[in-house]
């Protein structure tokens, strides 16, 4: 299977706008997201796809490979979907470009659960990590996510799920980490399907293929790394340097 990691990165950000050009160490934060995906060893290829210029330039002018969308979009994914059209390949990852931390074990996990006769069956994964901090847990910009037994995912939220009713079993939590691996075709599908109810109301767009009947298969990870949203995840971040 030809894998491929994508990286969309728009430079306006209603929380942090122009996150991706802020100074992590010496390096931009969507630099070091390339480079951190590209150091995996995991993808046949990596690319950012932007819309800005300015990202544009410093992907390229940095030794790195970089695609201007053609349009606006109302998410990373129809980004991804617009470059992937006319590429020779099989399984699409979308890297968040506010992912400075990417790490190769995470990956290959995720790239794993496409192979052999069971993985046939998966058209879309991605990533969660188990949540143990109650404020985390309680907080509506950490995405929650449900499983059955086979690790598909039953449910996203903000609110917290399960609903701890019954204070006697021990419930697990489990966050949402935005990296997808999509199968090429079921990645063009999405950007075809309209916006859904419950996606619409948790502002979750994973919800879409869920709310479709299309399962997704998620993958345990430990992975610890920090998603920059605001000024203070920066300031976060830079102390992992």
């Amino acid at each position: 299977m030809r894998k491929i990691a994508l990286i969309p990165a728009r430079y306006g950000a209603s929380r942090f706008p122009g996150k991706m050009m802020a100074k992590l160490g010496d390096k931009t934060v969507i630099l070091r997201t390339y480079e951190s995906a590209v150091k995996t060893g995991v993808f046949d290829d990596v690319m950012v796809v932007t819309d800005s210029d300015l990202i544009y330039d410093e992907i390229v002018n940095n030794g790195g490979k970089a695609v201007m969308s053609k349009r606006e979009h109302e998410c990373g994914t129809d980004r991804i979907a617009e470059a992937v059209v006319d590429m020779d390949v099989d399984i699409v990852v979308n890297v968040q470009g506010d992912e400075p931390f990417t790490q190769k074990d995470p990956l290959e996990k995720l790239l794993k659960v496409f192979e052999g006769e069971e993985g046939k069956k998966v058209q879309v994964a991605s990533l969660m990590q188990e949540l143990k901090d109650q404020a985390s847990i309680e907080d509506p910009n950490y995405v929650k996510v449900a499983v059955d037994k086979n690790s598909n995912a039953l449910f996203f939220s903000r609110s917290v799920i399960p609903y701890p009713r019954n204070k006697e079993i021990k419930s697990v939590y489990y966050e949402h980490i935005g990296i997808y691996a999509f199968r090429k075709q079921t990645l063009l599908d999405f950007t075809q399907m309209p916006v859904t109810p419950l996606e619409a109301a948790e502002k979750i767009e994973c919800l879409r293929y869920l709310e479709n009947g299309i399962p997704m298969k998620m993958v345990v990870t430990s992975y610890m790394g920090v998603e920059i949203d605001t000024p203070e995840d920066l300031e976060k971040a830079s102390k992992l340097l």
